[in-house]
């Protein structure tokens, strides 16, 4: 019987350093995923080193369960993977995917008139590049899914490749509609994995796990939407699109997002919940209920964006842990450093150093 997680809790982002733009917040990553993108390699018996070292990522981090790596490490790692073995599947695949492919899927997709017959041009463009996995678009109901079927048995045993392929399509046919399109479900042909925590930004719908076939699922009805997307704004999406499919998105309407950035606002005071509910104009209760409904909790929102940015500075800046003990609203760099070592599973002063020796 199919296990089914519906998780609500968004997968959590950070605040900047002083030094960054507000626009554009850092992310982390959990190490799980690193550990995904790399499985192709592993699955063909190659060494990952090299990919890690392009990438500035220390080897030692993927023994580390809570370890975390910046956004920026994490689409360097997509590019080397993909630079090296010229293929954007990362050696999932029998054969690789040429450099190009996924440009020459998009911009096929994107020359139709609706979401519908984007979906299928993809799907089929998808099939003519190579022959391990399939991509069909079904209907049942009043539910439409593109799902996956899989011709090669390695493949198929490949839980990373069943979700790189789902996050990445998922993402651009909903960039082709204007930015939203709204998931009911994600199925995966596979069992729950420990990691399914971290799904929730990545896949922020109901979640199946052990079903037949992989797929993401929308309401029938989306797919007479019209393509927004002209050839300039297609330009421009391939131009990032490392960035566009991989990095988890933000949802600017949620109210744990406007948390977050009230208390990046105000860093290094990381006001109490009664001062920010007062700032988004409403009680203190209603903050905490809408924070449940997001799967989250204020205190949990200010913790984990504080890990966050401790990750990021660590690896891009010399701060002193004293001084970014303060920046975080610690009261010393023993206290920090606590919280550190139960976030992430190791010393900040350790993961300094294996971030300056992965960039060696």
């Amino acid at each position: 019987m199919a296990q089914r997680i519906d998780l609500m809790a968004e997968d959590l982002e950070t605040m900047n350093p002083p030094a960054v733009s507000p626009a554009s917040p850092p992310v982390t990553i959990p190490i799980a995923f690193v550990q995904g993108m790399l499985a192709g390699v592993r699955a063909r018996g190659a060494a990952v080193d090299v990919f890690l070292e392009d990438s500035g990522i220390d080897p030692e981090l993927l023994a580390e369960a809570g370890a975390r790596v910046t956004a920026s490490q994490y689409v360097a790692l997509f590019q080397s993977l993909t630079d090296r073995l010229d293929d954007d599947l990362l050696g999932f695949l029998s054969r690789p995917l040429r450099r190009g492919s996924f440009a020459l899927i998009v911009r096929s997709a994107a020359a139709e008139d609706t979401l519908e017959a984007a979906m299928r041009r993809a799907a089929r463009t998808f099939g003519l590049l190579q022959a391990d996995v399939a991509m069909e678009l079904v209907k049942e109901g009043e539910l439409a899914g593109l799902v996956l079927r899989f011709d090669d048995a390695t493949a198929a045993s490949l839980a990373p490749l069943h979700e790189l392929l789902l996050r990445s399509f998922w993402r651009f046919f909903a960039w082709l509609v204007g930015g939203k399109l709204p998931a009911r479900r994600f199925d995966f042909a596979f069992a729950c994995p420990a990691y399914a925590g971290s799904y929730s930004k990545i896949f922020p719908a109901a979640l199946r796990f052990d079903e037949p076939r992989s797929g993401f699922w929308i309401d029938a009805a989306q797919l007479q939407q019209p393509l927004v997307r002209d050839k300039a704004a297609v330009k421009a999406f391939l131009a990032d699109a490392r960035s566009n499919v991989i990095v988890p998105p933000r949802e600017e309407d949620l109210v744990s997002t406007r948390v977050r950035q009230l208390l990046q606002r105000s860093q290094p005071a990381w006001p109490e919940l009664a001062t920010v509910a007062e700032e988004l104009h409403m009680a203190a209760s209603t903050l905490q209920r809408r924070l449940a409904a997001n799967g989250t909790s204020f205190q949990a929102l200010k913790d984990e964006l504080r890990r966050d940015l401790a990750i990021v500075r660590l690896h891009t800046s010399a701060v002193p842990l004293a001084a970014l003990a303060l920046e975080l609203g610690f009261a010393d760099s023993a206290a920090f450093q606590r919280a550190f070592k139960n976030w992430t599973g190791s010393a900040p002063g350790a993961y300094r150093q294996r971030s300056r020796l992965g960039e060696a």
